[in-house]
C-alpha cells in the first residue's frame, strides 16, 4: 500500500485489489474499509493494512488529519469476520488469537495516533466498527447510525475497548446496551458516548472537501450544521434512565434481570427477555468486564483484560454455537451450555479473567504489527 498525491479512489493506485484504501487529499489523509459487500467486516489482512497505512501517515509531514470512513451504503464496518474467528475456535488454531491482539493494538493506536481522526459512523457500526470510531479523536454520527456491541448474542463479550466506552457511559446505561445487545441511533450513541457530533449523512460529501482545509473543527461545524430537526431527534434511552439506572446497579445478573421483570415499564420487560436469549455465560462475563472496566486506568488496561476475556471464549461451547445460530445455520436458536444464569457458576466466570502472558503488550506500544 502506498500513499501519494490525491487521485479518485476508484482509479487511485491504493486502490488496485485491497480492502483498505489508502489516499491523500492535500492534507487529508483518507483510509476507506473497502468490502461493502461484507457492511466493511475486518479480516486480519485489513487490521494488517489498517496499521500499515497508520504507518505511512503518522511519518507523512504532508498531512495533517485523517477521515476514516467505509464503502457502499450499508454501514461503516459491521465488526469482524466472526466466522474466520468461529473456525479457529473449533480447530484451534491461534488465528483468533493473532486477529483480537492485533486488532486490539489497532484500537489503541488509533486513540493514540499523533494527529486527529475523524471517524464517520454512517449505516451499521458493530464491535469491531466501534473499536475504530469509537476511539477516534473526532466521531461523527450520522442520522442512519445503528450501533451496537451485540456479543452477548454470539456468546462473546464486548471488545476492542467497548467494555471501556461503556462502562463509562452514563450510569448504567452501558450496561444495559451491552446485557441486551441492543442498537442505538445517533443521539443515542451521543449521549452513551460512542459519538461526539451528529452530521446527516447528505453532508458527507461537503466534509470531506471542506477537511481538505486541514483543520477538522470548523470542517465538522460546517458539516452538523446542516443537520435537520429529524436528523437530531432525541433517542430512546434517555427517557429511560431511570429505570435503567435502577435495575442495572444489582451486583448479579440474576439481580438484574429480576429486577427489570419488576419494573413497569414495558422496555424493561423487553430488555429482561433479551439478556435471557443472550448466552448467560456471555452475561456474567460481561457484566463483570464493564464493573472492573470502571476502574481500570486506561484504554489500554481495558484492551488488555479484554484480549484474556476473548482468548477464553475460544475454550467454552457457546462462541462457536453462537455464531452457528446467528450467522452460518441463521436459525437464531442457539443451545447455550450452560443453558441458564443460575447454571453459571463462580468458578466458570473466573475463568475468564485468570491472568496469563498475552500478546497484546507486545504490539499496542509500537508501529505495525505485520
Amino acid at each position: 500500500m502506498s500513499i501519494g498525491a490525491w487521485e479518485p479512489p476508484h482509479i487511485g493506485p491504493a486502490a488496485m485489489g485491497t480492502d483498505v484504501l489508502l489516499w491523500r487529499e492535500g492534507p487529508l489523509g483518507r483510509i476507506r474499509l473497502n468490502r461493502p459487500k461484507a457492511i466493511n467486516a475486518l479480516t486480519l489482512e485489513m487490521v494488517r493494512q489498517l496499521h500499515v497505512a497508520l504507518d505511512e501517515l503518522a511519518v507523512d509531514d504532508a498531512v495533517d488529519l485523517v477521515l476514516l470512513d467505509g464503502a457502499g451504503d450499508r454501514g461503516f464496518c459491521a465488526g469482524g469476520d466472526i466466522v474466520a474467528l468461529q473456525r479457529s475456535a473449533i480447530d484451534g488454531t491461534g488465528e483468533a488469537r493473532t486477529f483480537w491482539s492485533e486488532e486490539y493494538a489497532l484500537n489503541a493506536r488509533v486513540a493514540r495516533f499523533s494527529k486527529p481522526v475523524v471517524a464517520v459512523m454512517d449505516g451499521i457500526v458493530m464491535g469491531g466498527g466501534i473499536g475504530l470510531a469509537g476511539h477516534a479523536s473526532h466521531r461523527l454520527a450520522t442520522e442512519r447510525l445503528a450501533a451496537a456491541m451485540p456479543e452477548v448474542g454470539i456468546g462473546f463479550a464486548p471488545d476492542v475497548g467497548g467494555t471501556w466506552l461503556l462502562a463509562h457511559a452514563p450510569g448504567e446505561l452501558g450496561t444495559h446496551l451491552a446485557l441486551t445487545a441492543g442498537r442505538a441511533g445517533a443521539s443515542d450513541a451521543v449521549l452513551l458516548g460512542l459519538a461526539d457530533r451528529i452530521v446527516p449523512s447528505s453532508a458527507l460529501e461537503q466534509l470531506s472537501g471542506d477537511l481538505r482545509t486541514g483543520e477538522p473543527n470548523a470542517a465538522i461545524e460546517k458539516a452538523a450544521g446542516r443537520a435537520t430537526d429529524a436528523d437530531l431527534a432525541p433517542g430512546v434511552l434517555g427517557g429511560q434512565r431511570p429505570w435503567i439506572d435502577a435495575a442495572y446497579a444489582a451486583d448479579t445478573a440474576e439481580a438484574i434481570v429480576a429486577g427489570l421483570d419488576a419494573r413497569p415499564e414495558e422496555a424493561a420487560a423487553k430488555a429482561a427477555a433479551a439478556i435471557r436469549r443472550a448466552s448467560p455465560t456471555s452475561v456474567k462475563v460481561t457484566l463483570r468486564a464493564l464493573r472492573e472496566a470502571a476502574s481500570l486506568p486506561s484504554l489500554e488496561a481495558a484492551l488488555e483484560a479484554e484480549l484474556r476475556i476473548s482468548c477464553g471464549f475460544l475454550g467454552t461451547p457457546d462462541f462457536p454455537e453462537g455464531i452457528r445460530a446467528q450467522v452460518i445455520d441463521k436459525d437464531r436458536a442457539p443451545r447455550w451450555n450452560p443453558p441458564t444464569l443460575e447454571q453459571v457458576g463462580d468458578v466458570l466466570v473466573e475463568h475468564f479473567f485468570a491472568r496469563e502472558a498475552d500478546a497484546f503488550a507486545t504490539h499496542h506500544t509500537g508501529g505495525s504489527t505485520t
